[in-house]
């Protein structure tokens, strides 16, 4: 209550926003895995429909580039990882689903489940094996809420209002010099 007269107060509502604040790889068992915080602040549009029972898809793109010298770097690998977000009205609990493996766990704020979502820890991103020697690898991350999952309705009206256009920047660090 208090946000929403705060809000109108100053005549607009607090921007959502996506933004990658770290990621790194490791190499672990042969593979490198993705450590990543990602954060997630929901627009007033998206935190309102969400607690109405619209479920919001929130993707991660991830690829792997092999850096050159004389010639455009080269894309050898991408990732996508999907996660929905929902409110569960009979619980009261947040749930948040891996879509890619079926996982899910429930929370008991929208704090908490984007706080989860934010974690991203040991997810596999490309065997070393593929890995040329020599060469540079670079990985790069972002996150974006995903607007072609809404229903019909949602669709249009996410195509006009600014609020639900949460996309972060591209993140990149360095995954290997081999």
């Amino acid at each position: 209550m208090l946000t929403a007269l705060v809000s109108s107060a100053y005549g607009q509502e607090r921007p959502g926003r996506f933004e990658v604040r770290s990621a790194s790889t490791v190499l672990s068992g042969g593979v490198y895995v993705l450590e990543a915080r990602v954060e997630y602040r929901l627009s007033e549009d998206a935190r309102k429909a969400v607690d109405a029972g619209v479920p919001l898809t929130i993707e991660l793109e991830i690829a792997v580039i092999r850096h050159r010298r004389f010639w455009p770097d080269a894309e050898v690998a991408t990732l996508r990882q999907d996660y929905r977000l929902e409110f569960h009205a009979l619980s009261e609990r947040y749930i948040v689903r891996n879509l890619n493996t079926g996982e899910q766990s429930t929370f008991g704020t929208l704090f908490s489940a984007l706080n989860f979502l934010g974690r991203i820890d040991g997810l596999p991103v490309i065997d070393a094996a593929l890995l040329e020697p020599g060469s540079r690898y670079d990985g790069r991350i972002r996150a974006l809420l995903d607007k072609d999952d809404f229903p019909g309705p949602l669709q249009l009206l996410a195509f006009w209002r600014k609020g639900w256009s949460l996309e972060s920047e591209w993140f990149r660090w360095r995954i290997a010099e081999k």
